[in-house]
């Protein structure tokens, strides 16, 4: 049977653009359907844009607290409109830039919404109205996936608003509550912080930064939140948020409280509605798609990453899904590692992790290994004035092997990339041991807990 093309691209994020370019490298005749804008969430509405704001809101601190370094820079200013904008041609550049990639290697961009007739026939009606058919050998599924609003709570994109909103930085509230712990409220509590804003952070759970290793979010806890300008209320259910002037936030106790602007940090939900996935036979679970490690749906020829599956919703894991898939598709055997793969959180100081946390590579069984070093003792750190934070290492004391990482300080995005090799190798911390690293630098902080792990073990 003759296919319009061998593989069609259902989204184009991070991860469905980096499936087309590993595809078009294989010489595979590729079309991908965007229904909104081109680079999808990370380069629209989410990672660009907010690290552009933390950027400038970073910036803002190191001249703030330039005096420790004998530098004195007088009063610091911003203006608003000028960071807003910054963050707006970040996002321009980089979604031409993704767009003309794809056109330079001749895959075919098809605008519109698609919804699949079969595994391998998809129908994509066009902003304009038009409908038309293609067919696919293969079809992936790279949709993503959108803010989760909990029941009760209304946005109305101005005074209530997602991170979709958030990122267009039209306003610094003067008293702004943020409603979650996790890596978006903690950014965005960064930002509005450095700007000048009041914050109350709210978390249901019960403590603050619940999906972060315990010693890690105690830390961060201290740094990021309680010696700032940041209220808490933990364990607390914002039961209802009704939009207004000023906005109200309800909470389960029966306590209401007013703020100028309320921000929903509550996870994300997919976007996989509307696909016509169950009249092909694949059954979602909570709206995310199904896959094994080759990220293939139960449906030959229908595979799904990113977001819309859950599996570990970041861009660069979508992007690692969508070369794996393709691999698959060819016919070369290889699966995803997700311990391998390595996150950060983009606050000042950064946070950086992967693989295991402790609890959980208890609750895996093994008999687990602990070592702590911190940035108060690292050269590098001590000359640049950033001694806050330190670096966890997780690992197996029968093997040696390590099982994860997690850092909270200076450049903790970067370090982080180092276990993560480690990690995906399965390397024991004896051998991590004998590398040696540059001095002075702060990745002498993961070298100080490898040789300290390995005298343990």
């Amino acid at each position: 049977m003759g296919f319009d093309y061998d593989l069609l691209i259902v989204g184009c994020g991070v991860g469905g653009h980096g499936a087309a370019l590993h595809a078009v490298a294989h010489k595979l005749k590729v079309a991908v359907v965007e229904a909104r804008e081109m680079g999808g969430t990370c380069i629209n509405r989410g990672c660009i844009p907010s690290k552009a704001l933390l950027a400038a809101s970073g910036r803002l601190r190191s001249l703030r607290e330039s005096e420790h370094l004998g530098i004195y820079v007088g009063e610091v200013r911003f203006e608003r409109e000028k960071i807003a904008a910054h963050a707006a041609g970040v996002v321009d550049k980089i979604r031409t830039d993704l767009t003309r990639s794809l056109q330079k290697l001749g895959a075919t961009i098809l605008p519109g919404r698609a919804q699949l007739l079969a595994p391998q026939q998809v129908e994509i009606k066009a902003p304009t109205g038009e409908v038309q058919t293609v067919t696919a050998r293969d079809v992936l599924i790279a949709t993503g996936s959108s803010p989760f609003v909990p029941p009760g709570i209304v946005t109305d994109g101005v005074t209530v608003y997602t991170s979709d909103e958030g990122v267009r930085l039209d306003r610094v509230p003067e008293r702004v509550c943020i409603i979650g712990s996790g890596y978006i409220g903690l950014e965005f509590s960064d930002v509005y912080t450095a700007l000048g804003a009041r914050v109350t952070m709210i978390e249901a759970l019960d403590r603050l930064m619940p999906g972060f290793d315990p010693d890690i979010a105690r830390l961060a806890t201290k740094v990021l939140i309680k010696a700032r300008n940041i209220d808490t209320k933990v364990g607390v259910l914002a039961k209802k948020v009704t939009p207004g002037t000023p906005a109200t936030v309800e909470l389960a106790s029966g306590e209401v409280l007013e703020f100028d602007a309320v921000l929903v940090a509550t996870g994300r939900v997919p976007d996989t509605r509307n696909l016509g996935l169950e009249a092909v036979g694949v059954e979602t679970h909570r709206g995310f798609i199904p896959v094994d490690d080759r990220m293939a749906t139960s449906v030959p020829h229908l595979w799904a990453i990113g977001d819309a599956t859950g599996k570990m919703m970041l861009a660069h894991a979508a992007a690692a899904q969508g070369v794996v898939a393709v691999e698959n598709m060819l016919g070369h055997e290889r699966r995803i590692d997700y311990r391998a793969i390595p996150a950060a959180v983009f606050t000042h100081p950064e946070i950086g992790f992967v693989g295991f946390t402790e609890p959980v590579a208890r609750e895996q069984g093994y008999k687990v290994g602990v070592v702590r070093t911190y940035f108060g003792g690292n050269s590098k750190a001590i000359a640049q004035g950033e001694t806050e934070g330190m670096a966890k290492l997780v690992y197996d004391s029968a093997s040696g092997e390590l099982l994860g990482c997690h850092i909270f300080g200076p450049e903790a995005s970067l370090l982080v990339a180092e276990a993560a090799q480690a990690i995906a190798h399965r390397e024991s911390v004896e051998r991590l041991a004998h590398l040696v690293h540059t001095h002075p630098t702060l990745s002498e902080i993961l070298d100080e807990g490898y040789k300290r792990a390995a005298a343990l073990f």
